[in-house]
């Protein structure tokens, strides 16, 4: 572990769209300054993700100062959307979760969107992000909490893992979908310079200046099969890690973040195990 640095970081400013790669983020207690605080909604309130639309990936949301977005999709005009002021909140679902959001106040954004899906849709701001949401408390401690990421503040992925799947990909009947990159697993830092698959023993760990707990390994669903650059859905990687890193009932890849200090994470920088 004595050369394993962070490789790459990502940010995606709202939920199912395509991110950004900045070289240094500032860790706040509930995942990286401006990930993930904005989101979809259909009609009844529930969340709207590549699940159901994988041509999501093909948006783009670029962040603007303040913690306002551009958006950004083939054949449609960019927006910029800034943030809601204080107001009145709505209750949406969230998978599980029941969350209090405040709509984008400009019609455009709702309408930019769904045109852009093709289904009436709403763009919510998550405004409080300390207080909106907790972490699944089979895993948490008391207080934490995340954004609209799927169940924790960041997912942390290695480039040695990828290459041991990329490898049982080839070797396993669908080296035509191979090898994947890693933004078919959406994560918010990419470490380097470890064993294949040695997150899995991690409880503990410090990226630069900042120390997070891991809480859970990362199971893993459709969205993964989606290339993030066409927006087509193929087998893998779902098929690989189903005879290979099932556990559970869950196919695993990569290891979900509670962050245990505030700080700045920058590419490059060491990242040593602590437990």
């Amino acid at each position: 572990m004595g050369n394993a640095r962070l490789r790459s970081i990502h940010v995606h400013p709202v939920k199912a769209f395509r991110g950004f790669a900045p070289r240094e983020a500032e860790v706040e207690p509930w995942g990286l300054a401006g990930d993930r605080r904005w989101m979809l909604v259909d009609d009844g309130g529930k969340v709207v993700t590549q699940r159901q639309w994988p041509r999501l990936a093909l948006a783009a949301a670029e962040p603007l100062p303040g913690g306002g977005i551009r958006l950004s999709a083939p054949g449609a005009r960019p927006l910029s959307v800034p943030v809601p002021d204080p107001g009145e909140t709505v209750t949406v679902e969230l998978f599980r979760d029941k969350v209090r959001v405040t709509p984008a106040a400009d019609e455009a954004a709702h309408a930019w969107c769904g045109a852009y899906v093709g289904a009436r849709t709403r763009l919510v701001y998550l405004d409080d992000p300390a207080t909106r949401r907790p972490v699944d408390p089979e895993y948490a401690r008391p207080g934490e909490t995340v954004s609209f990421a799927d169940g924790y503040p960041l997912l942390l992925t290695t480039t040695a893992s990828l290459d041991a799947l990329n490898s049982l990909i080839a070797r396993g009947g669908h080296a035509a979908e191979g090898p994947l990159p890693m933004d078919r697993f959406r994560p918010n830092v990419v470490v380097s310079g470890t064993e294949p698959w040695a997150e899995d023993d991690w409880s503990r760990v410090t990226i630069g200046e900042v120390s997070f707990r891991v809480a859970k390994p990362s199971g893993r669903c459709v969205v993964t099969t989606t290339d993030q650059d066409t927006a087509v859905r193929g087998r893998e990687p779902l098929h690989t890690l189903g005879r290979h890193r099932r556990h559970g009932g869950k196919l695993l890849f990569g290891q979900n973040l509670v962050p245990l200090t505030r700080g700045t994470v920058r590419v490059g920088d060491p990242v040593t195990v602590d437990g």
